[in-house]
C-alpha cells in the first residue's frame, strides 16, 4: 500500500467545487437585486446562500453601491475600493502633517531659546 492511497483512506479530502462562471454569478446577483431570496436561490441552484450573499456584497463594494450595505458596514467595515484608497491616502497625509508639525514646534522652541525670548528653564527668582 503506497502513502497516497493511505492518505486518501485515512484523511479524505473535502469536496471542492470549481469556481462558478462570472456570467452565472452575475445572473444570480441580478436575481437577488430583483428581490429573490439568496436561500431560495441556493435551493434552486447549487451555490450556498452565504456564497450568494458574499457575491452580492463583493459586487456592491466593487460598484460603490451604498444601499446594500449591512449594519456592520455602516461602521466603516465595508468600504469601496475608491474609499479604501482615499482613506489610505488621507492617513498618509495626516501622518506626514503630524511629523511636520512636530518638527516646526521643536524648531520654534529652539529659536525662541536662542534669541532669549524664553528663559532656558532656570527661574530667576
Amino acid at each position: 500500500m503506497d502513502t497516497d492511497t493511505l492518505s486518501m483512506e485515512v484523511f479524505p479530502m473535502g469536496k471542492t467545487n470549481p469556481p462558478y462562471a462570472p456570467e452565472f454569478r452575475q445572473q444570480i446577483i441580478e436575481l437577488v437585486r430583483a428581490g429573490r431570496d439568496p436561500a431560495s436561490l441556493a435551493r434552486e441552484f447549487e451555490p450556498s446562500a452565504q456564497a450568494i450573499r458574499n457575491w452580492v456584497a463583493q459586487t456592491d463594494r466593487t460598484e460603490g453601491r451604498r444601499e446594500a450595505r449591512s449594519a456592520s458596514a455602516a461602521n466603516g467595515e465595508a468600504l469601496t475600493g475608491a474609499e479604501r484608497d482615499e482613506l489610505a491616502r488621507l492617513r498618509r497625509e495626516v501622518r506626514q502633517l503630524r511629523v511636520e508639525r512636530d518638527i516646526l514646534s521643536r524648531a520654534a522652541a529652539w529659536f525662541a531659546r536662542e534669541t532669549g525670548a524664553i528663559p532656558s528653564g532656570s527661574s530667576g527668582s
